[in-house]
């Protein structure tokens, strides 16, 4: 790691930074280069409308190998499936809870706290582009890797997310193994460059540059990299580097939890490799053989439309002069066989057990092949469920893997922008003081298991051992509170330990009371003597 003293200025500032970083930017890009061929395939059979790793001219059709749509559609399937099991739109997918240094006591208190600073946090969020753009980076999730950028906004929109395409970011592992290292490459307007980077410190050629043409532009190398010598905190350092001078234009220290603005996470990894393997990469076979043979069948068809014919080298009929439309009159040698049809060399038809097989097994790999049937009924809730159940064990490995490189650093990260603006008051995010807890729909379909396990054990316990056992084995508050939280219910809704208290105090005070006046209706009245010798 490159260390940084603010009093260095000049020749340190440009040379020691810009020139090394460049350096360490080089060598983790070659080692991209191994990934590139895989990438570049499965962009151009499946995401043609994603920007390409290679250089294209802009408007440039990029569809020119897809003879199929199954994996196109796949994808965008697949995308907005993640999102509505993850991230759905207009919906609270994730809760900030106490953690674990919280004392039990106040466990309830600052649950309830946190819920309206959760409710506020997702009313930025939901307020925000993070829909349409975390529904980008899905569709490169499908290759591997996503990376959104999560930026501060203004005081209209806090906070702004980007979807990174793949092609502008290379990325480089730390000691343990995670990413800790983000290089961004961007084409910046030479007139936008003080406003991209308010206080950026211009060398006299980019100044130069700027001025004389301003409607050009400049590469800039965005450096974010963890800080190790911070110790028991989270701290990046930030470089703004002008590719063509090598000198650092912006540096800046991020600290804290959620101070990184890039958000970077894979489907799945194999060990030793730092990009990460979509499900798109498992179906890249049987997508190429689609698309194969849905050629060879046009091949075929064109072959049967247009036909291929023989002849007899008479000398009569010139092949490069016949035009085969209705009405052609075409000259023959007498006795002559003039042109003959060749007969097609077979039928097409087991093309189509192919291709039925070839796109089950492209929606299998994508998840998709539990969308059902369009045309039928719309599926019931239960059914629904069901599905998103499936759907739940079979990523859970995937599913695990997002919410720590996904739902946590995007939530941390909006946590420490509104901090930074002074619109929210929460402690830090460390998983000690507060927690996050995944509401999602997939989320709920994992906890749906548990809550099907508690229902059988209170059904087994009250149908074996009776109502009586059941009263005094269950914790009917402790239960109800449970399911409550495994359902998803904000705390809001659940009153807390001190508020029962009061209500069962309150209910055993008014049963004592029915009961003293029930005892004195039932009591025996004394009769008018005895009244009269009461009083004498």
């Amino acid at each position: 790691m490159i260390t940084y003293n603010d009093s260095d200025a000049g020749a340190n500032y440009e040379d020691t930074a810009a020139k090394q970083y460049m350096k360490k930017y080089e060598k983790a890009k070659s080692l991209r280069e191994n990934f590139l061929p895989l990438f570049e395939e499965c962009y151009e059979y499946a995401l043609p409308q994603r920007e390409s790793f290679y250089a294209e001219s802009i408007g440039q059709r990029r569809d020119d190998k897809i003879f199929d749509e199954t994996a196109v559609v796949g994808v965008q399937e697949f995308a907005s499936r993640l999102q509505q099991g993850l991230v759905p739109n207009f919906a609270r997918w994730a809760d900030f809870m106490a953690g674990s240094e919280v004392p039990p006591e106040e466990r309830d208190e600052v649950d309830n706290e946190l819920d309206q600073v959760t409710e506020y946090v997702f009313e930025v969020i939901q307020n925000s582009n993070f829909g349409q753009e975390v529904h980008e980076s899905f569709m490169d999730l499908a290759v591997g890797t996503g990376v959104l950028s999560v930026a501060e906004g203004d005081a209209v929109t806090p906070v702004v997310f980007s979807a990174i395409p793949l092609p502008h970011v290379v990325l480089d592992t730390g000691p343990d193994d995670r990413i800790d290292h983000v290089y961004r490459e961007r084409q910046c307007r030479n007139s936008d460059i003080q406003y991209m980077y308010p206080k950026a410190k211009m060398s006299d050629k980019l100044q130069q540059r700027v001025t004389a043409y301003p409607d050009e532009r400049t590469k800039i190398l965005e450096v974010v990299c963890k800080d190790y010598t911070v110790k028991n905190e989270d701290a990046f350092l930030f470089y703004a580097i002008d590719t063509s001078t090598k000198s650092v234009i912006k540096y800046e220290k991020y600290r804290g939890i959620g101070s990184n603005p890039f958000v970077c996470f894979r489907w799945s990894k194999v060990s030793g490799e730092i990009y990460g393997r979509g499900p798109l990469m498992n179906a890249l076979s049987a997508i190429k053989t689609t698309n194969l043979t849905i050629e060879l069948i046009l091949e075929n068809a064109q072959m049967a439309i247009s036909g291929i014919y023989q002849m007899d080298d008479d000398g009569v009929i010139n092949p490069d002069t016949i035009n085969l439309v209705p009405g052609t009159v075409i000259p023959k040698a007498a006795g002559s066989m003039g042109l003959q049809p060749v007969q097609a060399a077979g039928s097409f038809d087991v093309a189509n057990l192919v291709l039925s097989d070839m796109r089950l097994n492209i929606k299998r790999a994508l998840y998709n092949d539990m969308l059902g049937n369009p045309d039928r009924t719309p599926a019931s809730a239960t059914e629904v469920a069901e599905r998103m159940a499936d759907l739940s064990r079979r990523i859970g490995s995937a599913f695990g893997r997002l919410q720590a490189e996904l739902v946590q650093p995007v939530l941390q990260r909006v946590v420490y922008i509104l901090k930074k603006q002074g619109r929210i008051e929460l402690p830090t995010i460390n998983g000690r003081e507060v927690k996050v807890r995944s509401v999602s729909p997939l989320a709920q379909a994992q906890a749906n298991q548990d809550i099907s396990s508690v229902a059988r054990w209170l059904e087994l316990v009250q149908g074996t051992f009776g109502p009586e056992v059941m009263n005094i084995l269950i914790n009917s508050e402790e239960t109800a509170a449970y399911l409550g939280k495994k359902f998803g219910v904000p705390d809001a809704l659940i009153r807390d330990v001190e508020e029962r208290k009061q209500i069962v105090q309150m209910a055993q005070q008014y049963a004592m009371q029915q009961q003293q006046m029930q005892q004195q209706t039932l009591a025996p009245q004394p009769t008018e003597q005895e009244q009269m010798l009461g009083q004498t």
